[in-house]
């Protein structure tokens, strides 16, 4: 069984490789400001109970508000044979995700709740999340990792990049290696408030009626298993 040390070498050395396009994930990883995590197969109960106490306890730690961080959450068993089937577990996970969600925990008001929302964004203990995820069988050069694997970027570093006005130049940066290392860019982009985010976290280029399977529960808390 692959172990937690091997994990963390193997992200490592995809973010740092040179087919991995965001500049921002790069910075990230070199700085060391990232957590790595593993669990039961993706999609699962177990892995929902698991990744909840892991988040919280992420969100938890103070830290230097001028860093970017992340965390990664990697599944390395029962890996998903396809793109849907990635999608659909992604999804899965969120889904059990935010049912062990705190009952007391507000939706990130900065985001809408709604997924099909072009203002939508994950939350979680009231924090938003942009989530990237990754997996062998990505068609995009930058998703594909040795497992599957969710990156939670808090939201709220994106908003501190727009007001410091570095946003769009760093986007631009990505989006210019992200032609160079795949020949496109994947159609489901846009800017937050454009389209819905939830389009993009799974890195399949969705059909233009895709409708998003998350649902928010107006009485989220842990589930009995």
């Amino acid at each position: 069984m692959v172990g937690a040390i091997e994990i963390e070498r193997e992200f490592a050395s995809f973010v740092n490789g040179a087919s991995f396009s965001c500049l921002v994930g790069k910075g990230v990883v070199h700085q060391n400001a990232h957590v790595v995590r593993t669990y039961p197969p993706l999609g699962t109960r177990s892995a929902a109970s698991a990744l909840a106490t892991d988040l919280n306890a992420f969100a938890a730690v103070e830290h230097d508000p001028m860093k970017l961080r992340a965390f990664v959450a990697v599944f390395p068993r029962h890996v998903p044979r396809t793109e849907l089937a990635f999608e659909a577990r992604l999804w899965a996970q969120l889904q059990r995700l935010h049912e062990h969600d705190d009952p007391g925990a507000e939706w990130d008001p900065s985001v809408s709740d709604d997924a099909d929302d072009p203002m939508f964004s994950f939350s979680f203990g009231g924090r938003a999340y942009f989530i990237v995820g990754v997996h062998p069988h990505s068609s995009r050069v930058s998703r594909s990792f040795r497992w599957p694997a969710l990156v939670f970027n808090p939201h709220s570093q994106f908003g501190r990049l727009r007001g410091e006005g570095r946003f769009k130049r760093i986007q631009l940066a990505i989006r210019e290696r992200e032609i160079e290392v795949q020949g496109s860019l994947n159609p489901n982009l846009a800017d937050f408030g454009e389209r819905s985010e939830a389009r993009q976290y799974s890195g399949r280029a969705v059909e233009d009626d895709w409708r998003c399977p998350f649902h928010r529960s107006r009485a989220s808390g842990p589930v009995k298993p």
